[in-house]
């Protein structure tokens, strides 16, 4: 069966059922109804209780859980009392919501950008030309184009008036195709490829230049750009770094908690007098206890909260963060491989330097060019051009207004064989021709040239001096076009280009280039410092990427620069090899990228890659983090990528890092701090039970936990930067969660605050002049000095390396947190009726004050280990 594009117009039209005047209202209708909507699928989204059910899928509220079940049955029995399985519920329900709100706010965010970029197109219908919605086109639908139109479908071409399509968001054709009527025949060696289907037009490709009319023959998942689409809605995500840690981290805290619990039970039952069913429930409550002091309730909340809480910095810094846990992922990344149009330059080509006759080389490239400047000088059209149009507006000649007194009258639009466009104006005084183009073609069309305001004759040291221009300004990574001019009293009646591109007059060169971010050097210069190694890769020729690499710092050899053509010629294993002698990549095709991604991979390295044309969706799938462009990328990609970047600047992927890096120092900081408490709390019931002391109930550990553990947990999350945080090389990905001493820490901090709690258990036990097993004085000591520990070991934690003292600002929610819990604390043993819920008793003030002098002690000795471990850090880094 015959190919759309090799078929006979008529016959295709009649195959549709379509014709010139278009379809009829009611036609497209019954097939909109038929055919669905223009639209990319995406995929299946889950409804709120899927994802709810989801949230609960996370080991750490899996074992919580279980306490709850196991707590609900032994205190059932025992006609305990069921606050604690309610706490345990709602802190299981408040983290399961926040994950659900926050993955719901995201995808929210991703449509509103979706429906900011909606498309309009014109469509004939009934004859008559009419704007309507993109997602409504049908097969058969005759679409008019025109420069800067995205094409909303994929079709044939009716007509084709010398018509550009930009394909590179599909095919990775960096160079506006040159579109065609006639069929397309197929190649002997089979189906012809998408870049050499001159006759057809793609969704989701640009109109660069001309017009044309297009009959759609597919829409939505049919398109080719729909094809995409339903390859990357079937790949599933992997996981990033941050959720294999804490997946790590509670299997290990499950076996913890499991190996505990049975050993306590079975050392009670055996040492027990008598095994009866109340010493059975006895024992197993404190089996439970030790399960909830092991548990730190508050992590799986506090994790999502400090990753919701940069999520929602990021969005207010140009980037919206698909997924919650991308941002820990990028504080990893050890490469950015980045786009340089429109990411590392403003995407707006600039002329930058000229030769010649300013005001008449203005003039000329103005003229001769189909963009287009409105009263505000406001300019509209292909970028070169555009850059051209601007030029002449900053040098005081508007398009706008020269159009009425010089309109065009005829043209030679630009053809890739001649490299040159020529337009007929009529002035005052005649016919006046302007042409640009190539300088070399134009200059070998040239025989005067403009000197000193004078028409002279174009010698060869004339053209010496222009070629001269010309090389200074290609060795500077500038796109260099050619202006001349020719006069007529009427328009020749043969002005072919043949004819009409001939003894022209030079008037002068313009040299271009797209400026660099102004933003972007300081970037660079933090990820160099970050030890981030930032990869440049472009369709653009090798000598300007090596321009605008070699400005930025991304090089400072030519051999650092790979092309495309060079990248084929090498294998897999040769790229793994050398992937790190190269920073830049030339004259890439949309392959190449996921070589590039894969090759870093295999390194070892997290790698982000950013892209904007569906051509770009399977290495931004492929990489560690996806970065899509939300100004100028295609749904497909923002789709695929992890992170969405509403300015498309490379600074803000950098600040995507930093945050990255500060969230994950902060989840760090809240895991010490909140494993170092309960460990001391498990350390204390193993060892109150081993002893034979009056040990903390459930409802003493939750109530702990939960008011004087969790919430400065969740302070800690909201810790500023520390200032060195982009100055140290990205940690490994294969780095534990307890890497860098963290899993030494804390074991001493939590035996350190074990140690002062039974101090303070004892001085109340002989306060009491009682019994220690069964002292509630020492019991009510140990609990005030637990929370107060818990509550000054949280300033500890701000910083895990630096002193407290030092740091230079202060976290005011860590402040309200450790007030109140303080205050709560003192509630808890100073109200009767509180005190008697938790059977605790009213401490004097005397044996209160000692409790918290004991609790202070937590932090000057921290801070003498800290004090410690950094002298010892500065003596190795100085020895290395």
């Amino acid at each position: 069966m015959a190919e759309v594009y090799e078929k006979d117009l008529s016959e295709l039209q009649a195959e549709l059922g379509s014709r010139d005047t278009g379809l009829s209202e009611q036609e497209a209708g019954e097939r909109l109804q038929k055919y669905g909507k223009n639209e990319l699928e995406k995929a299946g989204k889950k409804n709120v209780f899927q994802k709810f059910l989801d949230e609960l899928k996370d080991p750490m509220l899996i074992m919580l859980l279980a306490a709850a079940v196991v707590s609900a049955v032994t205190n059932a029995v025992s006609g305990e009392s069921m606050a604690e399985v309610f706490i345990i519920l709602i802190v299981v329900g408040l983290n399961a919501a926040l994950g659900v709100f926050q993955e719901s706010k995201a995808e929210n965010a991703v449509e509103a950008l979706q429906k900011m970029t909606a498309a309009t197109c014109h469509v004939i219908r009934d004859g008559k030309q009419e704007e309507v919605p993109s997602s409504s086109l049908v097969p058969g639908d005759v679409v008019l184009l025109e420069a800067g139109d995205m094409v909303p479908a994929d079709g044939r071409l009716l007509e084709a008036e010398s018509l550009r399509i930009d394909e590179s968001s599909l095919t990775g054709e960096s160079v506006p195709v040159q579109k065609l009527v006639k069929m397309v025949k197929q190649e002997d060696s089979g189906e012809v490829s998408l870049g050499d289907r001159k006759n057809m037009a793609f969704m989701g490709s640009s109109v660069s230049y001309g017009r044309g009319k297009l009959l759609v023959t597919d829409t939505g998942m049919r398109t080719e750009m729909g094809k995409i689409a339903d390859v990357l809605n079937q790949t599933e995500d992997s996981e990033t770094p941050l959720q294999k840690k804490l997946n790590e981290l509670g299997k290990k805290l499950s076996v913890m908690v499991i190996l505990i619990c049975v050993f306590i039970f079975v050392f009670d039952m055996v040492m027990a007098p008598e095994r009866n069913l109340s010493t059975v429930l006895q024992i197993f409550m404190i089996a439970v206890s030790l399960a909830v002091a092991a548990i730190p309730e508050g992590l799986a909340t506090v994790v999502t909260l400090v990753l919701s809480l940069g999520v929602t910095r990021m969005s207010k810094a140009n980037a919206i963060v698909r997924r919650l846990t991308a941002v820990e992922a990028l504080g990893c990344t050890n490469v950015i491989c980045s786009d340089k149009t429109g990411t590392l330059t403003q995407n707006r080509m600039t002329v930058v330097r000229t030769f010649g006759d300013r005001k008449l080389l203005a003039e000329a490239m103005s003229l001769c060019s189909d963009a287009q400047a409105d009263e505000d000088g406001a300019v509209q059209g292909e970028p070169t051009e555009a850059a051209l149009v601007a030029f002449a507006e900053k040098e005081g000649f508007h398009k706008k207004q020269a159009e009425k007194t010089m309109p065009r009258i005829a043209e030679c639009p630009f053809d890739s064989s001649r490299k040159m466009m020529t337009t007929f104006h009529r002035t005052e005084k005649g016919i006046i021709q302007y042409t640009k183009g190539a300088p070399d073609v134009v200059l070998g069309r040239c025989a005067t040239w403009i000197r000193d305001g004078k028409e002279l004759p174009l010698d060869e040291e004339g053209r010496r001096i222009i070629r001269d221009q010309v090389s200074a300004m290609a060795a500077d990574a500038l796109r260099v076009l050619a202006a001349a001019k020719r006069s007529y009293k009427t328009l020749p009646e043969n002005h072919s280009p043949e004819q009409a591109e001939q003894n022209l007059c030079f008037i002068g060169l313009a040299g271009m280039m797209d400026p660099v971010r102004k933003e972007v050097p300081d970037a660079l210069r933090k990820c160099r410092e970050a030890g981030i190694r930032p990869v440049m890769i472009t369709g653009d020729h090798r000598d300007t990427a090596a321009a605008i690499a070699r400005e930025l710092g991304i090089i400072q050899e030519d051999s650092e620069v790979k092309t495309g053509a060079e990248l084929d010629r090498i294998s897999d294993e040769e790229l793994y090899r050398d992937i790190d002698k190269y920073h830049v990549y030339a004259r890439v095709k949309p392959e190449h990228k996921v070589r590039i991604v894969n090759a870093w991979k295999k390194r070892g390295a997290i790698t982000a890659m950013t892209g904007d044309g569906v051509n770009d969706a399977p290495s931004v799938k492929s990489a560690d983090i996806g970065i899509g462009m939300g100004i100028t990328g295609t749904d497909v990609t923002k789709n695929a990528a992890d992170l969405i970047l509403t300015d498309d600047n490379y600074a803000t992927i950098v600040r995507a890092v930093e945050e990255g890096r500060q969230i994950y120092d902060n989840i760090r900081k809240a895991i010490q701090f909140l494993l170092s408490t309960n460990i001391s709390e498990v350390i204390i019931v193993f060892l109150f039970t081993l002893l034979r002391f009056n040990t903390f109930r459930p409802m003493h550990l939750l109530f702990i936990n939960l008011l004087t553990d969790c919430f400065p947990a969740m302070a800690l999350g909201m810790e500023s930067e520390e200032k060195d945080v982009m100055k140290r090389p990205p940690r490994k990905s294969d780095d534990s969660v307890f890497s860098g001493g963290m899993g030494r820490d804390i074991a001493y901090q939590g035996s350190l605050v074990a140690v002062l709690v039974l101090i303070s258990y004892l001085f109340g036990s002989f306060a009491q002049l009682g019994e220690p097993g069964h002292s509630v004085t020492g019991l009510t000591m140990a609990f005030v000095t637990l929370n107060l520990c818990e509550i000054f070991h949280s300033f500890n934690m701000r910083s895990r390396i630096h002193s407290v003292f030092t740091l230079g600002s202060q976290n005011l929610t860590l402040w309200l947190s450790g007030v109140s819990g303080f205050v709560l604390t003192t509630l808890a043993v100073k109200i009767p009726a509180a005190a008697k819920v938790l059977q605790l008793e009213d401490l004097s003030w005397g044996l209160y004050g000692t409790a918290v002098l004991i609790a202070f002690l937590v932090i000057p000795v921290v801070e003498i280990v800290k004090a410690v471990q950094r002298a010892l850090r500065r003596k190795k880094t100085a020895s290395a």
